[in-house]
């Protein structure tokens, strides 16, 4: 199958002195075309199977609108993997990743597997992701995607992480679930001392059980919870404002360490 390529066209301003301002002639546009085997149809017309076989391109479409063309890229690639209902965002992928100092030396446990979208990001990062779920078909799907991205360091596990797993000693177990306070045995006995839980839930009565059920226990320590909003803003000349009223909210992360 051929490398999936992007083609992008910046957006084009032009000052109307009928108006006194600058006006959009042409908007930004993006595709990511999986298929370069053949011509690409878009809104700006046909953009030509020749251009899209080459490494890098800038080509003209049959309505004469100009393309930068490359390889997609992993996190281009990414965006694309089949999704179930609900994904963690990548802006919460990332502050697990550097609240925990994961590397590649870490073997981490992810539960549960979804579209697989948390284990493969992770992996890229580490040694090991060892991903559990209780669905065939989400094990599959995640599977694909791994499969579609060239991630090859996970391995995919049926299973109940309430019910106890085999492995030990893992740097840092994600947890995926409705009821992540059930886990808790689980991660005591899969985690090395020093190790990190991320629990993610997107309610906070979830949050709350299961922070008041692991500060219980003598081996876990509370380090804190967190909520991550992100806002875009639009920036056009000395224009600088929040673009829209975007909703910033997506989950609550939960950072444990286990202390003995």
């Amino acid at each position: 199958m051929p490398t999936p390529k992007i083609a992008i066209k910046k957006g084009k301003k032009q000052y109307i002195k009928e108006l006194g301002r600058e006006v959009t002639v042409s908007k930004p546009a993006q595709y990511y075309i999986e298929d370069t085997s053949r011509d690409f149809h878009c809104t700006d017309g046909i953009i030509k199977k020749q251009d899209l076989k080459k490494e890098s391109a800038t080509a003209k479409t049959s309505k004469g609108k100009e393309y930068a063309i490359f390889p997609a890229s992993f996190i281009d690639n990414y965006r694309k993997i089949k999704r179930l209902a609900q994904i963690i965002p990548l802006k919460d992928i990332g502050a697990i990743i550097s609240g925990t100092g994961i590397g590649p030396d870490s073997v981490v446990i992810d539960s549960g597997t979804g579209s697989g979208a948390v284990s493969i990001f992770i992996a890229r990062y580490v040694k090991e992701v060892i991903t559990y779920d209780i669905n065939d078909e989400h094990i599959e799907i995640a599977k694909d995607n791994a499969k579609k991205l060239g991630i090859k360091n996970i391995s995919f596990k049926k299973g109940n992480i309430k019910e106890g797993i085999t492995e030990k000693d893992a740097d840092l177990f994600v947890l995926d679930i409705p009821e992540p306070w059930e886990a808790i045995t689980t991660i005591n006995q899969s985690l090395k001392t020093g190790g990190f839980v991320v629990s993610y839930s997107p309610t906070i009565p979830q949050v709350a059980d299961f922070v008041n059920a692991i500060k219980d226990k003598e081996q876990f320590m509370h380090i804190k919870t967190i909520e991550i909003l992100e806002r875009k803003w639009e920036i056009d000349g000395r224009k600088v404002r929040p673009k829209g009223q975007e909703i910033g909210h997506s989950g609550f992360l939960t950072f444990v360490r286990k202390i003995r």
